[in-house]
């Protein structure tokens, strides 16, 4: 369906040009038709502008392919002299037979094949060859254009997805590296629980670093972050409580992968943690005007002395949901209490 309408809109696109292009022609055809003394009041203004307009016939249809060939031999800094040899004498070419083309044309809807001076129509294309090579150019310019502007896109898209990547693997060993620092400090005092969170630690690092789509379905991130938890209810028993509330329409809505890891780690690090009675990590997620809302939340106090920072958790969800979603996006962090992280991300759905 949407191969239909970019069809569409580009078949309309080409035609309403071509149409303005043929109406701008026509007050010069009928000022020449009175230089040259020919009764335009007998021919009327409509029909000289239908006449024009079939003369650009042509170039309307040879457009789709004059642009498709403008972008395979696009002009870049590393080809410049072959394209340009190549389109010039394409345009040798396709000049020409479009203005015979168009002559032509006119010449069957009128009946006149056999009043036609060839002579007069061939010097007549001759020298409307000579004007018409400006649209050529113009439709060639268009077609670097647009072969120029596809190439900073996808040059864009490139380092957004170079970007994204290297935000994911930023994540892996911060990740990591905390979560062997809890696992050595339980070590020392119960070496049975801390093999059990070794063992926990390998089932999540096999899901962490395999290959994954960018986004995917929120209840596929929260089965990860609940196995995140459940290492840290080993690594922090009794101490550590959660609390999920999650819409029904928000189950299958896309994030990206491993969004929500580290805010639910600043959440365990930078409030329960701290705190010898420990606390409760909270995660609610609804949809909302087109918008998947999560929050992510800890009952921590302000007389706690770890006070929640932002730290490398929260910049690099920052910048990977910038990256993603430019301006449609929001995260919002208030220090509390209770400490508050709230994102805001366009509303994407997944396969059911």
């Amino acid at each position: 369906m949407n191969a239909r309408r970019d069809v569409a809109v580009k078949a309309f696109t080409i035609i309403a040009g071509w149409t303005l292009m043929a109406a701008a022609w026509t007050p010069p055809t009928v000022a020449m038709q009175l230089l040259e003394h020919t009764p335009v009041v007998e021919t009327g203004f409509a029909a000289i502008f239908l006449y024009v307009l079939v003369g650009f016939v042509p170039w309307m249809a040879l457009t789709p392919l004059l642009l498709r060939l403008s972008q395979r031999f696009a002009i870049t800094e590393q080809a410049i002299l072959r394209p340009l040899l190549v389109l010039a004498a394409l345009g040798i070419i396709v000049t020409p037979l479009a203005v015979t083309s168009g002559y032509g044309l006119n010449a069957l809807l009128s009946g006149g094949f056999a009043r036609h001076d060839l002579r007069r129509l061939a010097g007549a294309v001759y020298i409307t060859s000579f004007y018409s090579l400006p649209f050529y150019i113009a439709v060639i310019a268009i077609g670097q254009a647009m072969a120029y502007f596809e190439r900073a896109r996808l040059r864009e898209r490139h380092l957004a997805r170079a970007e994204l990547k290297a935000l994911q693997a930023q994540i892996r060993p911060h990740f990591l590296f905390n979560t062997l620092n809890a696992i050595s400090a339980v070590g020392y005092r119960d070496a049975a629980r801390a093999d059990a969170a070794i063992a926990q630690l390998s089932e999540l690092l096999r899901t962490a670093l395999s290959e994954r789509a960018q986004e995917i379905p929120l209840k596929e991130e929260l089965a990860f972050v609940q196995e995140y938890l459940d290492l840290y209810r080993l690594l922090m028993p009794e101490r550590l409580s959660t609390s999920f509330e999650i819409a029904p329409e928000a189950w299958q809505a896309l994030i990206p992968c491993l969004l929500l890891q580290p805010l639910v780690e600043n959440a365990i690090l930078h409030g329960i943690a701290g705190r010898r009675e420990g606390g409760l990590v909270r995660i609610d997620a609804h949809t909302q005007s087109g918008e998947l809302i999560i929050a992510i939340s800890n009952d921590i106090s302000e007389s706690c002395d770890n006070k929640p920072g932002l730290g490398l958790g929260l910049a690099n969800v920052r910048d990977r949901i910038a990256a993603l979603y430019g301006s449609t996006q929001r995260l919002h962090f208030d220090p509390g209490p209770p400490a508050c992280t709230r994102l805001r991300l366009p509303l994407k759905h997944g396969q059911a």
